[in-house]
């Protein structure tokens, strides 16, 4: 994304890349959204109804997405 205001409107611009991010912020960033994902601005709309609809199904689901890339890797 270019930097500044999203021309689309789609993100806010506090949830945009900046440059000064460090490694150690991403990795509680990707921590923070895996312990408590938002739902209400998803990039996965499917994922996210899955998730709020029937969790169990979600997370079988997400089992088998994990093993299946295990076995390519």
């Amino acid at each position: 994304h270019p930097p500044g205001e999203d021309q689309y409107g789609y993100e806010q611009a506090n949830e945009r890349w900046s440059p000064v991010q460090t490694v150690e912020s991403i990795m509680v960033s990707v921590i923070s959204m895996l312990s408590s994902p938002n739902d209400e601005s998803p990039a996965n709309i499917d994922a996210a109804k899955q998730w709020r609809e029937s969790y169990p199904d979600f997370k079988k689901r997400v089992q088998r997405c994990v093993r299946r890339s295990l076995e390519d890797f």
